[in-house]
């Protein structure tokens, strides 16, 4: 299974720009990377009227619309499923899962942090922490804060430490 990191945050501190910035950063290293956005109110990633839409609407528990170029999945799943258990299932041709969400749980998390919008990180840290995203120092921070524009180094961090540590 590959290993898999947490980006983790308030409401708009920049999740997901992040994560744009980084896939592309480390597929130029050559890696593999796969995302998993976590939410946790109830979704549809189907639009009403199309054929998956109204094939799962009639009651399937499991639709798969495939063509040439790629495969999506929607499933029922009867309770919120770890990162772990999705990547084992889904991800195992990547050499990295990122995520966007699951504060809680054993994935290895980066918050990103802006103190523009929040006075204080997420309260709760743990040893599951790595690092920090922000453009403020964090006082007393013994973890590395990387600034938001540094994704080359957030790049280095992540494969010396997590996919390639040796």
């Amino acid at each position: 299974m590959p290993p898999i990191v947490s980006f983790i945050g308030r409401p708009d501190s920049g999740k997901t720009t992040l994560l744009e910035k980084i896939i592309p950063m480390l597929i130029t290293f050559g890696y593999r990377v796969g995302i998993i956005k976590h939410h946790v109110h109830a979704f549809e990633m189907d639009k009403p009227g199309k054929d998956t839409w109204r094939l799962k609407q009639a009651g399937a528990r499991t639709v798969a619309l495939s063509s040439p170029a790629a495969i999506g999945v929607i499933s029922d799943t009867g309770r919120d499923l770890a990162p772990e258990e999705i990547a084992e299932t889904y991800f195992k041709d990547v050499d990295i899962v990122l995520t966007e969400g699951y504060k809680q749980g054993n994935a290895r998390k980066i918050e990103v942090f802006r103190r523009d919008l929040y006075d204080e990180p997420l309260p709760g840290r743990d040893s599951t922490w790595l690092a920090f995203i922000s453009n403020d120092p964090i006082p007393g921070e013994m973890l590395p804060v990387f600034n938001p524009e540094d994704i080359s180094g957030l790049a280095d961090f992540l494969v010396k430490h997590i996919i390639s540590p040796d």
